[in-house]
């Protein structure tokens, strides 16, 4: 009797279940907050990707809590109603106009496609802004001269925790009101999403980016750290290797850590499957940040 020919891709997939199940067994019931924006959200194909990752993640029993941005949708939408867009400091002025834009693009269209997205693989997602239950409290940014952008002032992870321990994936945009006038305030994505991981003592924060990680050369991809102290990141913010649009997401990473997060990864949003890579293999894609080791 001939023996049953296996193919190299049958392998292959048996090598990579066999390499991702000690992570599955170690994850299983734990939290991991993802940071979903850039062109993992932009591009068909990448959302896909990733709706296929968070819906496998809640399968093998992690608990993913899915935060989200859509810059580039709030810029369609303002240029089509002609409402000028400016930017500040690396920041959205957000005047009253401009925040009803955000909040409709943000919690209305945006946060509805992927709970759409997720809920068509057969996971339960619910769509929420921070003003949810009071989930994200605001406070106004800065001195407010850049309008309705809100830093976050408190976080109430009591709203999440029957969704989570009944199995629902919570999908949430970075809109939240300030407590004493009620005012929704545009907050910056990784902010929340880093405050959130704080709070519900979550195992990992991800950050899905539109680079390969932290680099110390930053024109030069092969320059990928793949590990970091927390105060090895640090002292890279301090020296000035992590510049520009990467420190904010440094900083953010540095912040989760520092309120008991276990480890916080800035992965490239545009390679396919990047979140299942980064969490269920050895050698992983991006920049992980821990405390210590």
């Amino acid at each position: 009797m001939p023996e049953p020919m296996q193919s190299d891709d049958d392998a292959l997939r048996v090598s990579v279940l066999s390499e991702a199940l000690p992570y599955i067994q170690r994850f299983s019931g734990r939290r991991i907050v993802i940071k979903y924006g850039g062109a993992a959200m932009a591009h068909a194909k990448l959302r896909e990707a990733v709706f296929r990752d968070l819906a496998l993640l809640a399968c093998v029993g992690v608990q993913p809590v899915v935060v989200h941005g859509g810059g580039p949708e709030i810029n369609q939408w303002l240029k089509r109603l002609e409402i000028p867009a400016e930017f500040r400091d690396g920041l959205r002025v957000t005047d009253a106009d401009t925040m009803d834009v955000v909040e409709m693009v943000l919690v209305g269209r945006v946060n509805k496609q992927i709970v759409n997205g997720l809920n068509q693989l057969g996971t339960r997602a619910v769509g929420l802004s921070g003003s949810d239950g009071r989930l994200v409290e605001a406070r106004p940014w800065g001195d407010g001269s850049h309008g309705l952008v809100g830093d976050v002032a408190r976080v109430n992870p009591d709203v999440l925790e029957p969704l989570l321990d009944r199995g629902y994936v919570p999908v949430i945009s970075s809109v939240a009101a300030t407590p004493d006038d009620g005012r929704a305030h545009n907050i910056n994505a990784d902010t929340v999403a880093g405050e959130l991981a704080a709070a519900l003592e979550a195992e990992k924060l991800i950050l899905l980016t539109d680079t390969p990680g932290i680099l110390r050369d930053r024109d030069n991809t092969d320059s990928l750290i793949r590990k970091l102290r927390l105060s090895e990141a640090r002292q890279l913010i301090d020296n000035g290797v992590v510049a520009g649009g990467m420190t904010p997401k440094t900083e953010c990473c540095v912040r989760a850590l520092a309120q008991g997060v276990s480890a916080a990864h800035i992965v490239d949003g545009r390679v396919p499957h990047a979140l299942l890579l980064e969490v269920f293999t050895d050698a992983g894609i991006g920049t992980m940040v821990v405390g210590r080791g």
